[in-house]
Formats: structure tokens, sequence, C-alpha cells
């Protein structure tokens, strides 16, 4: 499995306190938003947080947040389109 998918798995657990939840639950192509995960637009203002603190990655525009948020493996491919520490990993 990828590395980093395993890892978003975490902390998109760790950082919304997603209780009795492991990261095998959540399917990396499934929505994190509305159907899929669930998630609200409080989760999104975490998510961003946890982009900025964790892979030194600022999400400024709306349009690109919905799309970098829309799955686990849209975030994967964010971060490694815009770190410099994932580039090229997969």
């Amino acid at each position: 499995m990828d590395p980093l998918i395993e890892e978003l798995r975490t902390r998109i657990i760790e950082t919304l306190n997603l209780e009795d939840t492991e990261p095998a639950d959540i399917d990396p192509a499934d929505p994190l938003f509305n159907t899929g995960l669930g998630l609200d637009s409080i989760d999104a203002l975490e998510l961003t947080v946890m982009l900025e603190r964790h892979y030194d990655i600022k999400i400024t525009d709306i349009k690109v947040g919905r799309q970098a948020f829309a799955s686990v493996n849209a975030m994967a491919a964010f971060i490694r389109e815009h770190s410099s520490e994932w580039a090229g990993n997969e």
C-alpha cells in the first residue's frame, strides 16, 4: 500500500478525532464529504490546518480545497504535487 495514503488515513482520524474508525475503514477512493466519510466544513478547516502543519502546504482557494479534499487519493495527489518531500514518491 502507498505509504502516503496510509499516513493520511491515520492523520485524518487523529486530526478529526474519529472515534471507532480505523485507517482501513477509510477507502482512499471514497468521497470525504457528504456521502463518503460524511465530513463537513469545520472538518475541512481542520484538514487545511493539518496540511499546513505536516506538509507545509497552504490552501487559500476554496475551489482548490474542494479538489484536494475530494478523497484520500486526491489529497495524496495534491500533496505530491505541492510538497517537495513527497514529490515523485508513489
